[in-house]
């Protein structure tokens, strides 16, 4: 299946469930969805980023999508929840399907334009998906991951048609490791999220707890540079995601229009200039996994994009 993606995924969690240790607001009204699903598309943003264990965010998207009418015209990605591990070739053939189904009424769809599993763990069931797709259901299969030890296997074998993996300025294993160019190189199309790793990257220092106090130092290096280029943190980890040109599309997620707004504008500015590129990178070591993986945080910072939602 032939899909043309913006360079900007819009991600809706939010939509659905609080999310994000950053988050103030909670989850926004659904006339505040719509609006920023309005500004979005009204950018040229035509992708939207979803899942089954996003709340309700699935029927919020099919709503606002009506009621613009603009149903047909954005490519939505959703996931299957996690699935238990070690299921025999007809169990998963049956709950991957069942999921998909669910998915299908909820977004008012007949064929998913992308579906990934939600976890790396369950690339073992990758086939159950493809079957969905040679049946017309999913348009292009893939999986969510987290670690590059199991993306590489996915990307080595050819496993996937789209993977979603994490990366921003504080985490560049992925880039790092040249797992984004090898999936690009096979036609796999690479989607990045965790930008500003759920917030992380971006709120008040003074918000920042005892347990991520680690990332301190590497953010206040790379707001120096921020400030010296008068940029925000915000723009200079959006715009580094989009100097990453293996990645087909970098999903942003936001809890007010105002925000999506503010996103759109660091957008039009494009990836960082060379020079501020490579400071950026060195003045961003590799940090610890208990920083830069949500999914080892404390369970009530627990990361849904991949670590069992």
């Amino acid at each position: 299946m032939n899909i043309s993606l913006s360079r900007l995924t819009l991600g809706t969690v939010q939509m659905g469930m609080s999310y994000g240790i950053a988050n103030r607001t909670g989850v926004p009204p659904y006339e505040e969805s719509r609006e920023i699903i309005k500004y979005a598309f009204d950018a040229g943003i035509n992708c939207l980023d979803t899942a089954a264990a996003y709340g309700d965010s699935e029927e919020v998207i099919a709503r606002a999508l009506r009621e613009l009418g603009i149903e047909g015209r954005m490519v939505v990605v959703t996931k299957v929840p996690h699935l238990e591990g070690g299921l025999g070739i007809a169990d998963a053939d049956r709950l991957v399907r069942k999921s998909v189904l669910k998915s299908l009424k909820r977004l008012n769809m007949e064929t998913l334009p992308i579906c990934l599993f939600h976890q790396e763990s369950n690339a073992e069931y990758l086939e159950s998906l493809l079957k969905l797709k040679d049946a017309g259901l999913v348009g292009r299969a893939g999986c969510s991951v987290m670690t590059p030890h199991a993306t590489s296997h996915i990307v080595e074998e050819g496993l996937a048609e789209a993977i979603q993996v994490p990366g921003s300025i504080l985490d560049r294993r992925f880039f790092d490791l040249g797992i984004c160019n090898k999936a690009a190189e096979k036609g796999i199309t690479v989607f990045l999220r965790s930008i500003y790793l759920q917030g992380l990257l971006v709120m008040p220092e003074g918000n920042i707890g005892a347990e991520h106090a680690e990332v301190v130092p590497s953010r206040r290096r790379l707001k120096r540079i921020a400030d010296e280029a008068g940029i925000t943190l915000s723009e200079l980890g959006l715009r580094f995601a989009l100097s990453i040109k293996d990645v087909a599309s970098v999903l942003v997620g936001v809890d007010t229009s105002s925000q999506m707004q503010e996103n759109i504008r660091m957008f039009k500015k494009g990836p960082l200039p060379p020079r501020l590129l490579d400071a950026v990178c060195q003045a961003a070591p590799a940090l610890p996994e208990n920083i830069i993986m949500p999914n080892k945080w404390s369970k009530r910072m627990a990361d849904t994009t991949s670590a069992g939602a």
